[in-house]
């Protein structure tokens, strides 16, 4: 079988924001600094997991990936519209358009098994402590997360083939600000009854079976909790789940509202919106859950930026 551009386009035009002229530069200013603080955040997150030995841990160590991943997401989406913002040029390659689409996948769904993995992990450190060290010992962390990005990576990579057997109508304007699948796939001429159906099924399996895992390792770990005699133990189980569950909590509810929003309305501006709230929003605001929700890791980012500014005074 061969995969190639059926219809011949080049170029297709990000129009999702493109309503209201009046405020380019508003939403230029506002992604703007959306970006440099994710990017700050998560680099922090990653620095202070690297540097401080004593988040040496597989918490920790998936806590870092789900932080590059949350950098290479937005890296995918916002400086293209940032560019285009600037050069009032909405256009973007076909390839290109292609290359996004592929990429969020990937790393959407690879945090969608990041966050499984995580839940996964704070399992076995509160349902077995006895076995933990032995189960998640450093070569089944790196393990983990591997299978996690190829599980993903085949997941996008089966969307994008499909995609590149579709023929695309005249009307290249895609209302919305970054090619996301289902937007690009209604312009297509041809039957996309396949690519429908595998966004439904593979999406439903690929987002449902991670977040029956999570919800399955909380029904575990709040079970045990339970049973723990002391208030101070409890409260110390639980304090090392609540960040967890605010990342957890943050990406399905956005994705959730993602979904119901496309499903009951055609508005553009609503799903441009929670598109937003979805692919943008949580990717800014992880940094701040974990480091202002965990202690060990608000020591790390302090001793971190005190070293960073004595360095620079």
């Amino acid at each position: 079988m061969e995969f190639s551009n059926q219809s011949g386009i080049s170029e297709f035009f990000l129009i999702g924001l493109t309503y209201a002229p009046d405020i380019q530069s508003f939403i230029f200013g506002l992604f703007l600094c959306i970006y440099f603080v994710t990017i700050f955040g998560n680099i922090l997150i990653i620095l202070a997991v690297i540097l401080d030995y004593h988040l040496h841990t597989p918490m920790y160590f998936f806590i870092a990936n789900l932080s590059f991943t949350d950098i290479c997401i937005c890296t995918t989406i916002i400086p293209k519209m940032l560019l285009n913002i600037k050069t009032q040029n909405q256009s973007i390659t076909y390839t290109g358009c292609l290359s996004q689409v592929c990429f969020v996948l990937i790393f959407g769904g690879l945090e969608s098994c990041l966050l499984a993995v995580m839940a996964y992990d704070r399992y076995l450190a509160i349902v077995h402590p006895l076995r933990y060290t032995v189960i998640m010992n450093p070569c089944h962390c790196v393990l983990l997360a591997l299978l996690s990005l190829i599980i993903s990576t085949m997941n996008a990579l089966l969307h994008s083939l499909m995609l590149l057997k579709l023929s695309f109508c005249t009307d290249q304007n895609i209302l919305h600000f970054f090619c996301e699948l289902v937007q690009v796939i209604k312009h297509a001429c041809s039957d996309t009854f396949i690519n429908n159906l595998l966004i439904y099924t593979v999406t439903s399996v690929f987002a449902g079976v991670p977040l029956a895992g999570i919800i399955f390792s909380y029904i575990q770990i709040v079970s045990s909790i339970l049973k723990i005699s002391s208030i101070q133990g409890r409260n110390k189980a639980f304090s090392t789940c609540g960040s967890h569950l605010s990342v957890v909590s943050l990406f399905y509810g956005t994705a959730f509202g993602v979904y119901m929003s496309s499903a009951v309305s055609d508005s553009s501006v609503k799903n441009i919106v929670f598109s937003i709230m979805y692919i943008v929003v949580p990717q800014m605001l992880n940094p701040f859950i974990y480091s202002l929700r965990n202690r060990e890791m608000k020591q790390a980012m302090r001793h971190l930026l005190f070293s960073v500014v004595t360095s620079i005074s």
